[in-house]
C-alpha cells in the first residue's frame, strides 16, 4: 500500500498489535502500568513513515522502505521494560554484611528528546538474611532502563524496588546522554 501522509492511514488497522516484550500478537486496547494503551507496532510503523514524510525524505525509496517495520520491531525491544519483572521474589538464603554489583550495563532513552543515554548501574545493599542473584539485580535495570526514561529516576526506581527486601541500599548510576553530546552542550 502506497501512502504519502497519515491520514491515508486513518482507516487501515492490523492486527500486528503486540504487548511490549510478549512476542504474542494481539489486538487489543490493554493498558500498561501507567494506564495508556500498549503499543501498537502497526501504528508505530505508520507515525515513522509520517515522520520521514514530515522530513522530507521519501519512505518508499531502497533504504527506507523497511525503515519503519525496522523502528517498530526495535521499539519493541528498547521499550520492553515496561512489562517486564525483575523477579526479587527469588533469593538464597545467605549471611552477608553488605553486597555490591558493580558495572551493570544500561541502555535507554532520554524521554525528553527520546534520544539514548547509557552507562553503568552500581547497586549496593545490606541483605536482610537473603541474598538476590546477580542475574536478578541486571533484570531489575533492565526493567527500568528499557522505557522513556531519566537518569535521576531511574535510580530512585531502581532503589525503591529494593528498599523494602534489604536493610539498606546504594543505587548510582554514571550514563552518557545523547541528548547532550549530539547537541555539542
Amino acid at each position: 500500500m502506497k501512502v504519502n501522509s497519515i491520514d491515508d492511514y486513518n482507516n487501515y488497522e492490523s492486527k500486528d498489535d503486540i504487548k511490549y516484550n510478549s512476542g504474542k500478537s494481539e489486538n487489543n486496547n490493554k493498558s500498561n502500568e501507567h494506564g495508556i494503551k500498549r503499543m501498537s507496532k502497526a501504528r508505530i510503523r505508520r507515525l515513522i513513515r509520517q515522520l520521514l514524510i514530515e522530513l522530507g525524505e521519501n519512505p518508499d525509496r531502497e533504504g527506507l522502505r523497511e525503515t519503519p517495520d525496522r523502528v517498530a520491531d526495535m521499539y519493541a525491544e528498547i521499550f520492553s521494560g515496561y512489562s517486564l519483572d525483575s523477579e526479587l521474589d527469588v533469593t538464597f538464603n545467605e549471611e552477608s554484611d553488605m553486597i555490591i554489583v558493580r558495572e551493570i550495563q544500561f541502555y535507554s532513552m532520554c524521554e525528553h528528546h527520546i534520544l539514548p543515554f547509557f552507562g553503568k548501574a552500581h547497586i549496593a545493599y545490606i541483605p536482610d538474611g537473603k541474598v538476590f542473584g546477580i542475574s536478578k539485580l541486571v533484570r531489575l535495570v533492565e526493567k527500568y532502563a528499557k522505557r522513556l526514561q531519566i537518569q535521576e529516576r531511574m535510580t530512585k526506581q531502581i532503589a525503591d524496588e529494593l528498599a523494602d527486601k534489604v536493610k539498606g541500599v546504594l543505587v548510582v548510576i554514571e550514563g552518557d546522554h545523547m541528548c547532550m553530546c549530539m547537541r555539542g552542550c
